[in-house]
């Protein structure tokens, strides 16, 4: 019981660590409200509610590499899912608490010590540390201190509750029988070389019927003719002069990216004392590894990995790591965080680039960033001719953007449709719009004009007969391999082999669905596990018939390591499942019980600290 204990509140201190340190400087809340709800005696923080609602839009801004606004967060929902979060958390700790369930000083403590995030670079408890990151969350250590023994007493509930969960090994074997049964097939793909008649020449009449049956095909899109000025800073290069004190200039500046010195590849792991570091030293000696080390210190060689670094960049270490052989350890040195060894991982020789050979390089670079400079002043000009009245046609005369046109449609990406800025602006932009200038990622410009737009229309004949010719042509090889091909699947089917129909076979043995192939079809895998043992099939690929004929059905392997550990995974998943719903149903219970009260005003008073 204390181990399972020990081992769900660490899950719990952690979630609890993320909600409450991981927003280092969020702002803490004052006022006379403390609290945005409550399930029955349980109190939900205003200050935690508004650090995890701060955490939720880091992780979605993250997620999306841009910023997010409050607004933004609000309709993905994420206030709603902190506060259901938080609610559930309540209602465990008020039903602990009229239980009367508790944990002693001893169970905090152990559980605050092992918490890594309060860890010094000797991988002991620090005070500092501690009491710092409380002080940056907004919290102090009995708050802090609090959460935890009431985090703990709700997941020895929690645990209590979800113990008597067992998943019905039918339930699993039936997945597994499923996702691991085993079949082996021969196959054969023919192809137009394998027509024992050539195609007849398609008539005219062929063609038109065809190019009547397949009309989508042939179908225009609905486009719109656009007209369009535009200019990026590869467009004025050469309109950009650079003389060589400039160039020269720029290459000074530069001399640390054109000439650098031997680099390398180093892992360091500090130590406390020197003892400590002899003694690692010693057992390194003896044959344990560098990485042995590291994860004795409950690091990872993440924690350890310097990256690429200078002789300069690594002060007194540097004789000993840049005279050391790639692979070796080193030390321990003396360095400003204690003793440390230092492991090797690779040279990186020194470059030396002179100025005439960087001199290609340096002109383009500068050449392109006056050019962006040049466009900023340019789209200004161009604002004042737009607004001015003036014309696409007379802005690419007075300026130096070009003018084009294009029968643009959604998918085109050729040309300036092959920006995403341009095809936004071409499905949004509407008839009698004005021209205004857009910007592009790479710091291009462009504004357009939609002149007209062109209903889908059929192609005549004449505009695509090559593609009707080729589609035909096609269509025709399939039917008459598979004409070609009927009469033999019944001889298939009643045992001849495939080198006697002379064919050439392909067998696969034990094919499981989640095997994969890039020779046949994408329905191949779908159509063999729908055959019974004996059936011949015949599916179309690409420009090819496959014939399958299905020779043995056989249950999954019992030895197979990866069926072994995808049974554990999928036993641990329907698990998770369960107890995830069972959870929901405790919790639910508890809160009709208790009663939930949430103070809307304490709620918009936070959430004005968003907008």
């Amino acid at each position: 019981m204390g181990k399972g204990l020990s081992k769900g509140a660490m899950w719990v201190l952690m979630g609890l660590l993320i909600i409450g340190l991981a927003g280092f400087g969020a702002t803490n809340l004052s006022g006379t409200v403390r609290s945005v709800g409550s399930v029955g005696d349980a109190q939900i923080d205003v200050n935690t509610y508004a650090r995890a609602l701060r955490n939720e839009i880091r992780a979605l801004e993250a997620e999306r590499g841009e910023t997010v606004s409050f607004a933004e967060a609000r309709a993905a929902g994420l206030d709603q899912r902190v506060l259901s979060r938080l609610v559930s958390r309540a209602a465990l700790e008020h039903e602990t608490a009229r239980l009367g369930i508790s944990v002693g000083d001893a169970t905090l403590r152990d559980e605050i010590l092992s918490i890594e995030g309060f860890r010094g670079l000797d991988g002991e408890f620090d005070r500092e540390a501690y009491a710092f990151a409380l002080e940056q969350a907004g919290l102090n250590e009995a708050e802090f201190e609090e959460d935890i023994r009431a985090e703990t007493a709700s997941t020895l509930l929690q645990a209590a509750a979800l113990s008597g969960i067992r998943v019905r090994p039918a339930y699993v074997e039936t997945i597994m029988t499923y996702l691991g049964e085993r079949r082996s097939v021969t196959y054969a793909a023919l192809d137009r070389g394998d027509l024992q008649t050539g195609l007849p020449v398609p008539s005219e009449a062929d063609l038109r019927r065809y190019h009547e049956e397949n009309s989508a095909q042939f179908t225009t899109p609905e486009t719109k003719v656009i007209t369009y000025a535009w200019v990026t800073p590869e467009m004025l290069l050469d309109s950009v002069a650079l003389d060589d004190d400039t160039l020269r200039r720029a290459y000074e500046e530069r001399s640390n990216q054109f000439n650098q010195p031997e680099r390398r590849l180093v892992e360091r792991l500090a130590f406390s004392d020197r003892a400590a570091a002899e003694a690692a030293r010693a057992r390194l000696d003896d044959g344990d590894s560098f990485e042995t080390l590291v994860a004795d210190r409950g690091l990872d060689l993440a924690d350890v990995d310097l990256g690429d670094v200078s002789a300069e960049e690594l002060g007194a270490a540097s004789e000993a790591v840049f005279s050391a052989e790639p692979g070796s350890v080193v030390g321990p040195v003396q360095t400003d965080l204690g003793p440390a060894l230092f492991r090797v991982n690779a040279v990186l020789d020194a470059q030396r680039t002179s100025f005439e050979e960087a001199k290609p390089q340096l002109r383009d670079l500068l050449a392109l960033d006056r050019a962006r400079r040049m466009i900023e002043t340019i789209g200004t000009e161009v604002d004042d001719l737009l607004a001015g009245g003036a014309t696409l046609e007379d802005v690419a005369r007075e300026t130096a953007l070009e003018l084009g046109e294009i029968e643009w449609h959604p998918g085109m990406t050729e040309g300036i449709a092959g920006y995403a800025d341009f095809r936004d602006a071409a499905e949004a932009v509407e008839d009698g719009d004005y021209p205004r200038v857009e910007r592009m990622d790479e710091r291009g410009l462009f504004a357009l004009r939609l002149d007209r737009i062109q209903e889908p229309r059929l192609q005549h004949l004449d505009a695509v007969r090559d593609e009707v010719v080729a589609g035909w042509r096609a269509d025709a090889t399939m039917r008459t391999l598979q004409d070609q091909i009927e009469p033999q699947l019944d001889r298939l089917r009643g045992g001849e082999t495939f080198a006697a129909l002379d064919m050439d076979a392909t067998e696969v043995i034990d094919m499981t669905r989640r095997g994969y192939r890039d020779d046949v079809p994408s329905d191949f895998i779908e159509t063999v596990f729908d055959m019974d043992e004996g059936a011949v099939r015949m599916i179309e690929g690409d420009g090819q018939v496959f014939v399958l004929r299905l020779d043995a059905i056989r249950p999954p392997a019992e030895d197979d390591p990866d069926m072994a550990r995808l049974r554990r995974s999928l036993r641990d998943q329907v698990a998770a499942g369960l107890g995830q719903d069972m959870f929901e149903i405790l919790a639910n219970d508890i809160r009709a019980r208790a009663g939930v009260t949430i103070d809307q005003a304490a709620l918009n008073a936070v959430h004005a600290n968003f907008n």
